[in-house]
């Protein structure tokens, strides 16, 4: 997460370099509260690929599982 702008809309580079403006789904929009540096999974709009749904928060400690994984190479 790069920046939180505002309603349900946050600023988000994912691993394959692109920033998207993205959008908290219905499911999770009081359930996870998402804040600058998370790590979240975004699914990517069919019909604009610059926007997304974020669909998971990860808490830190898996974050770091995933980084030390190896998954995360794309986001340095």
């Amino acid at each position: 997460v790069i920046k939180l702008v505002g309603g349900d809309n946050i600023i988000v580079k994912s691993n394959d370099g692109k920033v998207r403006t993205c959008r908290i789904r219905g499911k999770i929009k009081r359930r996870m509260w998402i804040r600058d540096n998370d790590l979240v999974l975004i699914a990517p709009w069919d019909f604009q690929s610059d926007k997304a749904d974020i669909i998971w928060r990860y808490i830190s400690a898996h974050a770091e599982k995933l980084d030390t994984e190896g998954h995360l190479e794309g986001l340095k």
